[in-house]
């Protein structure tokens, strides 16, 4: 039977049990002891995950998905059938967070709920003793991107953040040509990653039909945001609705900010405008279909562009401009093809900067080293490198690639994108204070 608890009383509890010390984690996972890992949030990225654990099963074997948590009863028994088909045994089901959390044979926890509740999520998940994987956007308000941050860095967990493409081998390949100073100096980075359909609404769904409040715990999955009346569709269909998502900021921009501070060495923007709208699919959604928004890196002396439009799925690219050469993506999110174009020359009539004389020039692949192989535009999402380098972490204790601090920034970055897009104005991060301002600091 679904616990009948008011949203005040939600609220409470969740209050009271975030600043609890858990028991302590005492274990260090070795090379050879097995990891047991729960499913906190078992819809479709959860699924991903247990994909992303299936292929690193292949290099190490050494886990067992032990346990799955979800409001909804059909999400909890879909998960514990599919953790059997795919690892052959049949986890144990919870509904609450608390009921996973409380066992103490847990090591770790990948969370996989809708974009405001992972913060909270994660912090509950750390002050229980346990390591986390964590989906993006780690959060989508300061207040929760602070709750979390400052609850990891106060426990030993090791953490990593689902933006996966922080492990592909071919962005760290991008990252050291640009490192090794090949492109010159970086003056703009352009991301234009697109769909043509209406992403995320799909009112023939047959879990909104299915799904009974009864089956659920409503107040629960709300978790502090405003209260409103049951209602199945913003269940699923979170993201296209601004008091629990922004949307295309939360999602992909989330990533192309993360590799942008990736790219640079950097985190966070010094300020951003944004502008679009709802241009394409005129349905229930609150959110925009078509985005666009423009960043400096005051620092670096950097313009950072991102643009999705859900109305055409033409010319995704990524393109980072140096005053010595290019390098170009010719697909979307994560693409792992990268080219390369050399700057031949620079200069304004007989002031001449450099000029190559070597007449025109084709581009060159980006590639692994001791490899020629020209990887495809597009590639899967659930990247096995990904949860390896998390795993690998959960065993040495290293900090891995999509740490807290990558959490902490994308989502200053989406909350500044958000916030512009909404409020009509350019807003500003105060990196002393760290406060975002419609004004300079």
């Amino acid at each position: 039977m679904t616990r009948l608890v008011s949203r005040r009383n939600i609220l409470q509890a969740s209050a009271a049990a975030l600043p609890l010390t858990a028991r302590s984690y005492a274990r260090i996972l070795g090379a050879n002891d097995r990891i047991q890992i729960g499913q906190i949030g078992c819809g479709h990225r959860a699924g991903g995950h247990r994909r992303m654990l299936e292929k690193t099963a292949s290099t190490d074997p050494k886990f067992d998905l032990r346990s799955v948590c979800d409001l909804w009863s059909v999400n909890r028994e879909r998960a514990a059938a599919d953790v059997e088909k795919r690892f052959g045994a049949r986890p144990k089901m919870f509904q609450y967070s608390e009921q996973i959390l409380a066992d103490p044979e847990l090591d770790a926890v990948m969370v996989g709920t809708g974009d405001h509740q992972h913060a909270k999520v994660l912090a509950e998940v750390v002050r229980a003793g346990k390591d986390c994987y964590c989906e993006k956007p780690m959060a989508n308000t300061i207040e929760d991107a602070k709750l979390a941050r400052d609850a990891v860095r106060a426990s030993k967990q090791v953490v990593q953040m689902g933006s996966q493409w922080l492990s592909d081998p071919y962005q760290h390949r991008v990252r050291e040509i640009i490192r090794g100073g090949k492109l010159g100096k970086i003056v703009s980075i352009d991301q234009s990653w697109n769909f043509n359909g209406p992403r995320w609404h799909s009112p023939k769904n047959p879990d909104i039909a299915l799904l009974r409040e009864r089956d659920t715990d409503w107040n629960r999955w709300l978790l502090g945001r405003p209260w409103r009346p049951f209602d199945p569709t913003v269940y699923f269909e979170f993201r296209i609705f601004k008091e629990f998502s922004g949307g295309i900021t939360d999602q992909w921009y989330s990533h192309g900010s993360g590799l942008a501070h990736f790219y640079l060495d950097t985190f966070i923007p010094d300020d951003t405008v944004a502008n679009g709208g709802i241009f394409a699919w005129h349905d229930v959604r609150e959110n925009p279909d078509t985005f666009q928004c423009l960043s400096t890196f005051a620092e670096k002396e950097v313009l950072y562009s991102y643009s999705t439009t859900f109305g055409n799925a033409y010319g995704d690219h990524t393109i980072i401009r140096g005053t010595k050469g290019t390098l170009y993506s010719p697909g979307g999110e994560g693409s792992p093809q990268w080219w390369f174009l050399p700057e031949t020359r620079s200069g304004w009539a007989n002031n001449s900067v450099f000029d190559l004389k070597t007449g025109k020039v084709t581009p060159e692949a980006v590639t692994l080293p001791g490899s020629t192989e020209v990887p495809p535009v597009n590639q899967d999402d659930n990247l096995k490198t990904h949860t390896d380098n998390w795993f690998a972490c959960m065993r040495n204790r290293k900090t891995p690639n999509g740490s807290i601090d990558t959490g902490f920034a994308h989502s200053v970055a989406v909350v500044m994108a958000t916030r512009s897009f909404r409020e009509g104005k350019k807003m500003y991060w105060d990196r002393k204070t760290e406060q975002i301002l419609d004004h300079p600091a």
